[in-house]
């Protein structure tokens, strides 16, 4: 049968059969979150900040580590059924514990200066089962000159460049992680 096609194709002429698009097929290209998170990584490229990629299984331990109160919502979390070990046991629904290990890590390795960022998803339990997976946007920074206004300036750079107008800031003064 394909041989035949192929034969009245050819006969007929490729170019005069007429272009149909498939059902429910796509142009392609990007979706607009996409674009989004490709914009943000490229502004904080621009500013100095090296992309991270973190696990997104974690262990327990990390909201003890972050001084998260007990009854926090955010102990509430997908654990995973069969786990490799008790350290990538449950999904992650923070990623501030992820972005702490790797700046300690660089620490470690006296790297003198680290600018680092994450566009992470996290994994919030729903009530129908299945996880909101929002993506967050964790900068991470430490060494000389780095002080909380050298990172609220930067934020306000990456605001504008992902054109996020009136932006406020609140201080938080009761969150034991800080």
């Amino acid at each position: 049968m394909a041989d035949i096609a192929e034969e009245v194709g050819r006969s007929f002429g490729y170019n005069e059969i007429p272009i149909t698009e498939f059902k429910n097929s796509t142009q392609g290209g990007y979706s607009p979150i996409m674009k989004l998170e490709s914009k943000a990584g490229a502004v904080c490229r621009s500013l100095g900040y090296s992309e991270i990629i973190t696990y997104s299984f974690v262990s327990p331990a990390i909201f003890d580590q972050i001084r998260l109160p007990k009854d926090s919502a955010l102990r509430n979390t997908l654990k995973i059924q069969n786990p490799l070990g008790e350290d990538t046991s449950i999904m992650r629904t923070t990623a501030l514990p992820s972005m702490l290990d790797i700046l300690s890590r660089n620490s470690a390795y006296h790297n003198k200066a680290a600018k680092l960022y994450e566009l992470a998803k996290i994994y919030l339990p729903q009530e129908n089962g299945l996880p909101a997976e929002p993506k967050i946007l964790v900068l991470g920074t430490y060494g000389a000159g780095e002080t909380f206004f050298t990172l609220k300036g930067e934020l306000e750079a990456i605001f504008t460049g992902l054109r996020i107008q009136k932006a406020t800031y609140t201080a938080v003064a009761n969150n034991p992680s800080y």
